[in-house]
């Protein structure tokens, strides 16, 4: 009798060992090494936005900062406009702001005008770059002089990425139309793509959504084109409610 007890224990013990060697894997699994990133909208940063309840802080728009909601305080991005290819690095200086869903961050007027931006339509790469630590641009020198300076402005010393550039050909970019899309997500499989294009059509009245192959193993599902602001806009406030993790707008797909 005494044995059986025994035995019973060591098979507890021994399946007790197993469940927390699977719960040690299946955290691993879900390690991923692959940094934030997004492309779309932006919000310039203007005082009515506060005024009228759009935007819950405010921002220095003289400064390199940006609001984020997903994103750390503190972390560093790189900023990119598309059309120009022209960078900045800007610190997010709070992510605990309220502010349209559509847009992928709150940037400064300052950061609008360093980007060149069309203020009609503010399109932007976000790439996080650093998360709590400081960020050192390239080809940028920081001197301790500089620093009690930097720490006195009212501008934080963000760098931007492209320094010692000052003479740059201005090229005459042709004006495009307006054709975005709402990128939802990438699947390895075909089946995937075609069950998630099901869900969209199930729990919204959106029916525009496709797929599109960019390899034999990669097909992304997309929401459009769009050729219209509004309609592009009014389409992603419907999809996010389905609670996707990193809606994308992508120009021209």
């Amino acid at each position: 009798m005494k044995f059986n007890k025994f035995i019973i224990v060591i098979i507890i013990l021994f399946l007790t060992a197993c469940q927390q060697f699977d719960k040690s894997k299946k955290s691993i699994n879900y390690i991923s090494n692959q940094k934030y990133s997004n492309t779309g909208f932006a919000l310039i940063y203007d005082d009515k936005l506060k005024k009228y309840n759009q935007i819950s802080k405010k921002i220095d728009n003289r400064s390199f900062f940006i609001f984020h909601k997903k994103i750390q305080k503190n972390s560093f991005v790189k900023l990119t406009n598309p059309a120009n290819n022209k960078t900045v690095i800007a610190e997010v200086i709070s992510n605990n702001v309220n502010f349209s869903d559509f847009y992928n961050s709150v940037i400064t007027t300052r950061i609008a005008e360093e980007l060149d931006l069309d203020t009609k339509e503010p399109y932007i790469d976000l790439v996080l770059i650093s998360q709590n630590s400081t960020f050192v641009a390239k080809k940028a020198k920081t001197f301790d002089e500089e620093k009690n300076v930097a720490q006195k402005a009212p501008v934080d010393g963000i760098i931007i990425d492209n320094l010692g550039n000052d003479i740059q050909l201005e090229k005459k970019v042709k004006k495009q139309k307006f054709l975005y899309s709402i990128k939802i997500a990438d699947f390895y499989y075909k089946d995937s793509a075609e069950n998630m294009i099901l869900r969209i059509n199930k729990e919204t009245n959106l029916k525009n959504s496709i797929i599109k192959k960019l390899s034999q193993t990669k097909y992304r599902v997309l929401l459009g084109p769009f050729n219209d602001i509004k309609k592009l806009e009014k389409s992603f406030n419907k999809i996010k409610l389905l609670e996707f993790e990193n809606l994308e707008i992508l120009k021209d797909v």
